[in-house]
């Protein structure tokens, strides 16, 4: 009786931390009916849709709550009401996704940002994306980390008068583990089975180094060899707490 009476506590619980409104209306504008109908995107807490005239993918079989905004899966419990999307490019999902709270997503027109299976971005995550930023299966991003694939203004070289290129894209490898505070900027690529400590910047290709590797630091580098998250372990938990 108690167990009975403790999941429907937690069932009502969840429901009430839904923002129905804002679920609604976006399932129902973004995908056809019978898509709509099942509900693939939850919103929890509020969120300001400043642009939704892009384009909404997923690319595996629907199923209820897939893809989680502001979902609830961290300790912090309280929403700032900061959370935002502007969405005039294409955002596919590739499985189930998850969003902590008070996120901001730009995805510019023409531009692709796509998540795997069981990517997430924690709270007051970035992501800004001009051209292209890729994330693998279960690449898992800390609180306050930012993916940006531009550098926003034009830059040139003072001797020859030669433009920078503005924008490059970011691949994410998949198992990567990325801490509190990391920035991922245009041109970053992570090799699968990569962790990245607290408050470093990443800003070029890091696949030569190989699998399991621990990179950190301003500008990020090779800090550790032989070194992954315990995948085997936590994923079963992952796919447990975090699948609604």
């Amino acid at each position: 009786m108690k167990a009975r009476l403790r999941f429907l506590y937690h069932q009502l619980k969840f429901y009430y931390s839904v923002n129905w409104i804002k679920t609604l209306y976006f399932n129902f504008k973004k995908f056809p009916f019978e898509t709509a109908k099942k509900l693939p995107v939850y919103f929890y807490g509020p969120v300001k849709f400043s642009s939704l005239s892009g384009q909404v993918l997923i690319t595996t079989p629907i199923r209820r709550a897939m893809i989680g905004f502001g979902q609830p899966y961290e300790m912090n419990t309280v929403h700032k009401g900061i959370a935002e999307i502007n969405l005039a490019g294409t955002l596919s999902f590739h499985g189930h996704v998850q969003f902590g709270k008070d996120y901001f997503v730009y995805i510019k027109k023409g531009a692709i940002c796509e998540f795997g299976h069981m990517a997430s971005l924690a709270s007051n995550g970035k992501v800004i994306c001009i051209e292209k930023i890729s994330l693998g299966n279960y690449a898992r991003l800390g609180s306050e980390c930012q993916i940006i694939d531009t550098s926003f203004h034009a830059m040139i070289d003072t001797e020859n008068g030669e433009a920078f290129k503005m924008t490059a894209p970011i691949q994410i490898g998949n198992y990567n583990f990325i801490s509190n505070r990391v920035s991922i900027m245009k041109g970053a690529v992570t090799p699968d089975y990569c962790t990245i400590a607290s408050n470093s910047l990443c800003t070029k290709d890091y696949s030569s180094l190989g699998e399991n590797i621990l990179i950190g630091g301003i500008p990020a580098k090779l800090l550790k060899n032989n070194i992954s998250r315990d995948w085997k372990g936590e994923r079963e938990n992952l796919d447990k707490w975090l699948i609604i």
